[in-house]
């Protein structure tokens, strides 16, 4: 508390002599002018009686005013760091986009100085949207166009000629096709319609797959034989010869593909960068659990196909097995007791409960199941069926739901599913 002093005014009676200038009072030196008045600034305590106390205000005011002032300074340095931190973000944020620009400054250089305009790109024109497969550097469209039971089969050839120019024209550059596909035909189909179109082959990305090339034991599997005795070692030759780029597989298990990554690595011949593996809705542990885990450990892309369920999240099956559908084709019974069984008739009832959200945004039930693989960041591409160039059209335009799916949409989706697979991190929480 501040300082107190004895006032001469207060309790004084008539006959209380006022003490003498200079005398020891306990009043602070200075205090008093010439004549022996106290003039320092006081209060009151309160007492009206004897020795009532006042209390001096010029210790009071400098505790306020250090207060005062060490609270400012609190503020101002508040203040000042919050201003660096804006700066910084700003600062941040303005290399960011100083980085954006000069990356799109080379990228128009290099267009400009090979006669190409940026506005000419697919990626510009089409809206299409390509990612690295796995982590190698080949860019693939996030949408490929599949060959199954299409090419050399179900469609003509001039069809077969319309979906693929489509296809191209529209931003897809990844072409899928394998030896079993109709007995090779569709390869045959898918390089005449190349060579005809006089489309640059550095512009396109074809795959294909081997395994279940001929009728006699000697020209099935990957042996010598037929093409390879050791899978990896024989790719790594096929491409060392010029005859592909990279190699991959299709529906090998997670144990296969790292055995096969470390024969490649034990030997320095070159490793698989992506699995073909199926996946819809309906199919969900494969992708969703087991190859992510794959890619953090060596970079293995995913391929998807089949995300319709072979035509079964179009709803092209609600009413039975329509003519003309994969179904009802010679060789696919295995389609039609799976829409027909139990767990097929469950799917129906989940189709009409998805149509719903569906019609929320604005879509098709097919081009929503599409999105939804997409929106996998594990997915790098996805492959489409079609025996339609409007049905086509159709699943190419579902890359304009994928930034409809929100993450509540996805919570939605999934509890109308109710499949989720759970991860090694889901069963540790």
């Amino acid at each position: 508390m501040s300082s107190v002093v004895q006032n001469p005014y207060i309790g004084r009676t008539p006959t209380t002599r006022m003490p003498k200038p200079g005398a020891s009072t306990g009043v602070p030196p200075g205090s008093r002018d010439s004549s022996g008045i106290c003039r320092s600034s006081s209060i009151c305590s309160g007492n009206s009686g004897s020795g009532g106390k006042i209390l001096s205000l010029s210790s009071m005011s400098e505790s306020v005013h250090s207060g005062l002032s060490c609270f400012l300074s609190e503020q101002a340095m508040e203040q000042e760091e919050k201003q660096h931190r804006s700066s910084q973000l700003a600062e941040f944020q303005r290399l960011r986009e100083v980085r954006a620009a000069a990356q799109v400054k080379n990228m128009e250089d290099f267009l400009r100085m090979n006669h190409v305009s940026l506005r000419d790109s697919m990626a510009y024109s089409t809206g299409m949207i390509y990612r690295n497969l796995g982590k190698s550097g080949l860019r693939v469209s996030c949408l490929g166009l599949g060959t199954w039971v299409t090419f050399g089969g179900q469609i003509t050839d001039e069809v077969a000629e319309e979906l693929m120019t489509l296809a191209y024209e529209n931003g897809i550059n990844l072409f899928d096709t394998a030896e079993v596909y109709n007995a090779g035909q569709a390869e045959v189909v898918l390089g005449n319609i190349i060579k005809k179109k006089a489309w640059r082959r550095s512009s396109l990305v074809i795959t294909t797959k081997i395994f279940w090339g001929g009728e006699a034991e000697m020209e099935r599997g990957l042996s010598r034989k037929h093409i390879i005795e050791e899978t990896v070692r024989a790719m790594t030759h096929v491409i060392n010869q010029g005859m592909a780029m990279y190699w991959g597989t299709s529906r090998w298990n997670s144990m296969e593909i790292m055995e096969a990554y470390s024969v490649a690595r034990q030997f320095n011949q070159i490793p698989p960068i992506c699995e073909q593996a199926e996946y819809h809705m309906f199919q969900r542990e494969k992708v969703e659990v087991q190859l992510p885990e794959i890619f953090n450990k060596i970079g293995i892309g995913a391929m998807a196909w089949s995300p319709l369920a072979c035509g079964i999240l179009s709803g092209k099956y609600n009413n039975g097995i329509p003519s003309h559908s994969r179904a009802s084709l010679k060789g696919y019974q295995w389609m039609k007791d799976k829409v027909m069984s139990e767990e097929g008739h469950r799917q129906q009832v989940k189709l009409k409960e998805l149509q719903i959200v569906a019609e929320r945004l604005g879509c098709t039930l097919p081009q929503l199941a599409i999105a939804w693989c997409l929106r996998n960041e594990g997915v790098n591409s996805v492959l489409l069926g079609a025996t339609r160039t409007d049905q086509l059209m159709e699943n190419i335009r579902a890359i304009k739901v994928l930034p409809k799916l929100s993450q509540s949409i996805v919570i939605e989706v999934d509890n109308l599913l109710g499949n989720k697979p759970l991860s090694k991190k889901d069963f540790r929480s």
